[in-house]
């Protein structure tokens, strides 16, 4: 089951990396904020993701409404309002109607999904997009800075307190002498239903093959007309949304912390690594072996479990160089 939650998270940054060379390295904050989202909505509070959309929607509404006053061009404001502007106002005049025990699970999973991933693209258009063209290194700066910003963020909004939600299936399947819980089947399942998502995302929609294009060569994907900014806008919507999900999908299970996305994400990145931040099927197949892994660490030397998940990056990263070639310009 870990496995397959790493899984999603190698998938999204591994799809982040190659439409907009950036390693996500907050990936995992999203996570959190899914989770804990979720988990205060049941416990009657006021989630700290509702004010949190609202600043970062005026933040980005004022950008957009700088550059539209510096090109004279204001054709686009309408619509960056209502993402921005009308969309978490809206959200913040329904939360008290949603907050509650009482709340039904998957009207509280929709919620908390409406409040999340439009940080994503928020984010992007705060930080990213101005320095979209910088080195790979100075955008991993950036990510970095990002992450103790988010992370402190969610100290600030959500508190040091851990959470746990209610699971998304309840019972048990016996299978032989092995017992195994609802929820790991469920949890396993929507992973293969959202990888298969995006597999058909990727192959069969217009906006799937535009983010191809950008990913095999950023340049020419911009000469045939496909716009980066919305390449990297629609990605890191698709990176919130699948970290989002995976934090609900574990918070039953794990108690989640306003720092635990930040550990969850990195076991994520060493199934990245698998793949080079390139491929796909690889990474998932990492992100299996480092579930696995991780699950026998636990049992026979539970003190050194980190320790030997992330260890392992050390010989696929020798592995990986012996067949690298030196390219002295990234373009």
């Amino acid at each position: 089951m870990n496995g397959a939650i790493y899984a999603l998270l190698g998938l999204a940054l591994v799809l982040v990396f190659v439409v907009t060379r950036v390693i996500f390295i907050p990936q995992g904050e999203f996570v959190a904020f899914g989770a804990l989202t979720l988990a205060f909505i049941f416990d009657g509070r006021m989630p700290g993701t509702v004010p949190m959309l609202l600043i970062l929607g005026v933040l980005v509404f004022l950008v957009e409404l700088f550059a539209a006053w510096r090109s004279r061009q204001w054709s686009g404001l309408g619509k960056t309002a209502s993402w921005t502007l009308l969309l978490p106002f809206v959200l913040y005049m329904l939360a008290p109607y949603v907050v509650g025990a009482d709340t039904s699970l998957w009207v509280a999973v929709l919620f908390s999904l409406a409040l999340v991933v439009p940080m994503g693209p928020m984010l992007y258009r705060l930080v990213y997009q101005p320095v979209a063209e910088a080195s790979v290194l100075v955008l991993l700066i950036i990510s970095v800075a990002l992450h103790f910003a988010m992370t402190g963020l969610a100290l600030v909004f959500f508190g040091a307190e851990g959470w746990r939600t209610p699971p998304f299936v309840e019972g048990q399947v016996d299978m032989g002498p092995v017992t195994w819980s609802a929820q790991t089947f469920f949890v396993l399942g929507t992973c293969a239903a959202l990888i298969v998502a995006l597999w058909v995302f990727f192959g069969k929609t217009l906006y799937g093959r535009a983010l191809r294009a950008t990913a095999v060569n950023r340049r020419g994907a911009r000469l045939v007309g496909i716009s980066t900014n919305m390449s990297g806008s629609l990605t890191f919507t698709l990176a919130a949304a699948i970290g989002a999900l995976s934090g609900m999908l574990i918070a039953p299970v794990t108690t989640i912390y306003y720092d635990t996305g930040f550990l969850i994400g990195l076991k994520g990145f060493v199934a990245a690594i698998f793949g080079g931040l390139l491929s796909y099927p690889i990474a998932a197949i990492g992100a299996m072996g480092v579930g696995i892994l991780e699950s026998f660490s636990s049992f026979w030397a539970s003190a050194y479990k980190e320790v030997i998940v992330f260890t392992l990056i050390i010989p696929v990263l020798l592995w990986r160089s012996f067949g690298a070639k030196h390219v002295d310009d990234e373009e």
